[in-house]
């Protein structure tokens, strides 16, 4: 985590840190990186101040650090900080936030 604490995302950016593909089946089977597909998951690790409108204020992000968010399939920068791949996105690019659902009968 310490490479997240030297880069910071500019304007409505976000520094996501993807999922990753389980490596084994609930059999056992290990797969190989070949087979695994790519989660469109993620959990967000750093944020941009946020976008500015015309009159120069500042519009927050929706999500906030350690959100866990859906991405889309292509999109995005791709960044290695420290030998881990994050993706640097735009604020509006994300899909939605994957939230806590509490029973409350």
């Amino acid at each position: 985590m310490s490479a997240v604490r030297k880069f910071i995302p500019l304007f409505d950016r976000v520094l996501v840190s993807r999922a990753v593909a389980a490596a084994k089946t609930k059999g056992g089977i290990m797969l190989p990186e070949a087979s695994q597909k790519k989660l469109n998951e993620g959990e967000v690790v750093a944020t941009g101040p946020g976008a500015l409108d015309p009159d120069g204020d500042v519009i927050p992000l929706s999500v906030a650090v350690g959100d866990k968010v859906l991405l889309p399939e292509y999109g995005g920068t791709k960044l290695t900080l420290d030998d881990e791949d994050y993706l640097l996105i735009r604020d509006s690019e994300i899909l939605g936030k994957f939230v806590k659902v509490t029973n409350s009968e």
